[in-house]
């Protein structure tokens, strides 16, 4: 196993991210026919502007696509999913915290009776909505075994929730039945001994077959919960077809980016772990006369114009002086392999960067020899390549 390394993933994916997502996208919301009406242009435009102020006030939405489209270029896939949260206010939703698990409860409240076209103020009416996006970790999230996206008939996540969030979400009865059987992957490793961290793994699937949405409890053996299509969309799941990496139309399982070029990611680090030893071979190392000791001091004292006194001179010139007395290595030769290594690891990385599709261009590395029309050209091939990737986030 090579000690140095280099870490041509990293490099990668700092490349690679800012060039499919770098900045929070603009709403465009328009009417699908150019006809004269003013309702649908009004709902347009009060469409739009919700749709900015929700990107750009709530942070989790930036949050949720920065860490979907890192994981989609390591692990291979990356996933996110939609909230629904009405804020309700009125005598018996006062002091009430309304659960945040995407259920469009407005269909459990009476419509409101109006006095004089008013609000009675015991009457519970909502305040306002927001639809937050939250990111789902690549291994919290399944779906069923099918050949293409169009086959799945069912997703799911896992959310980990902890005592007060399952009494809010199912209620006392429930909440407090409901153990705390497990805490994430990522922190059971460095909280072993911490048992506050440990929280209930629920399951929240979607069945597009049935039309119905279930909460599920494993440890506990039952259904925490079952609604009908919560929010009626049109697509009916919350979350939509996952950043995929490189996908062949019999499965689903993606196939990671860093997986197609891993051979030339480990002749980087064989040819970077020679460069580091041929590095620290490069030290001037030889042998004297011991009887012309003051040579020692020629390399551990002699600055600039510093002469060092010889005893016994007229021995020493018979031996033909310094090149008699004393003899180098030779560094040719690994100054020549350091120079061999250096070349292998500039076509190893021009291969990665062919196969992963980062032209020289994008690296602001361009060579002073070209036209302008020949940098346009593999700046378009590059972006020809991103350009899927762009649309898929």
């Amino acid at each position: 196993n090579p000690t140095a390394r280099f870490n041509i993933l990293w490099s990668n994916v700092q490349t690679i991210t800012p060039a499919i997502f770098a900045r929070l996208p603009r709403p465009d919301v328009s009417r699908r026919f150019r006809d004269n009406d003013p309702i649908g242009r009004v709902a347009s435009t009060m469409l739009e502007r919700a749709l900015e102020y929700e990107i750009e006030h709530y942070g989790d939405y930036a949050s949720a696509m920065k860490q979907s489209v890192q994981d989609r270029l390591l692990g291979g896939r990356g996933t996110a999913w939609v909230r629904y949260e009405p804020h309700i206010v009125g005598s018996e939703a006062d002091g009430m915290d309304q659960p945040e698990d995407g259920l469009q409860v407005t269909e459990d409240i009476d419509e409101a009776e109006t006095e004089g076209g008013m609000f009675r103020e015991d009457q519970q009416r909502i305040e306002y909505e927001c639809a937050p996006v939250d990111y789902v970790h690549w291994r919290d999230f399944g779906h069923t075994i099918a050949r293409t996206w169009e086959e799945v008939t069912a997703v799911w996540r896992r959310v980990y929730m902890s005592r007060p969030a399952l009494v809010e979400r199912f209620g006392e009865e429930l909440g407090y039945k409901i153990p705390l059987d497990t805490k994430p992957d990522d922190l059971k490793q460095s909280y072993k001994s911490d048992d506050s961290i440990y929280e209930a793994l629920i399951y929240e699937i979607w069945d597009k077959e049935t039309g119905k949405v279930l909460w599920i409890s494993k440890s506990l053996g039952k259904i925490l919960d079952e609604r009908d299509d919560p929010l009626q969309l049109e697509n009916f799941w919350p979350c939509p077809k996952p950043l995929y990496a490189t996908l062949t139309t019999d499965s689903l399982e993606p196939i990671p980016d860093f997986v197609i070029y891993q051979d030339q990611a480990r002749e980087l680090d064989v040819l970077c772990d020679r460069i580091d030893g041929l590095i620290n071979a490069l030290k001037v190392r030889g042998v004297y006369d011991a009887s012309a000791s003051e040579l020692q001091r020629l390399f551990s004292e002699g600055e600039n114009n510093t002469m060092i006194p010889v005893h016994n001179w007229m021995a020493f010139a018979e031996k033909q002086g310094m090149k008699g007395a004393i003899d180098l290595v030779d560094l040719a030769p690994f100054a020549s392999a350091l120079m061999s290594c250096y070349q292998a690891m500039e076509q190893v990385k021009g291969q990665i960067y062919e196969l992963m599709g980062i032209a020289d261009i994008q690296r602001g590395q361009t060579d002073p020899s070209e036209t302008l029309g020949a940098q346009i050209i593999k700046s378009n091939n590059a972006a020809g390549r991103l350009k899927t990737q762009q649309h898929a986030v």
